[in-house]
């Protein structure tokens, strides 16, 4: 029976932050520089227009990134890291140096099989 507490740990608050295709290549995006929508869909290949204002409403949402309507036109907005988007950028680089360590490790069992 799974256990209906709340996650003491927030790992899982975590993970749903980054959940999703294209959350952590857009962090890891602005947290090079602000972008306006386009740059990030170039950026992205793949991504539907649709998709990448998604995320990019559930990022603002979670407090990851800021968006900034220059009320111009034609409409210029852009979006950029927040500081706690940079912290959770920052684990997630860890999550990613993790990821490299276990898949060689797992080339290392595989060719000693």
């Amino acid at each position: 029976m799974r256990n209906k507490q709340p996650d003491d740990c927030g790992f899982a608050a975590a993970l749903q932050a980054i959940g999703g295709k294209w959350k952590t290549s857009l962090l890891w995006a602005l947290h090079l520089r602000p972008h306006r929508f386009a740059e990030l869909r170039r950026l992205s290949p793949g991504i539907s227009e649709k998709v990448l204002s998604q995320q990019l409403r559930q990022m603002e949402a979670d407090g990851l990134i800021s968006r900034h309507d220059y009320n111009e036109v034609p409409p210029r907005v852009q979006y950029a890291i927040t500081p706690l988007g940079v912290s959770l950028n920052d684990a997630v680089t860890a999550m990613s140096r993790w990821g490299k360590q276990h898949e060689a490790w797992k080339a290392r069992q595989k060719s000693a099989a």
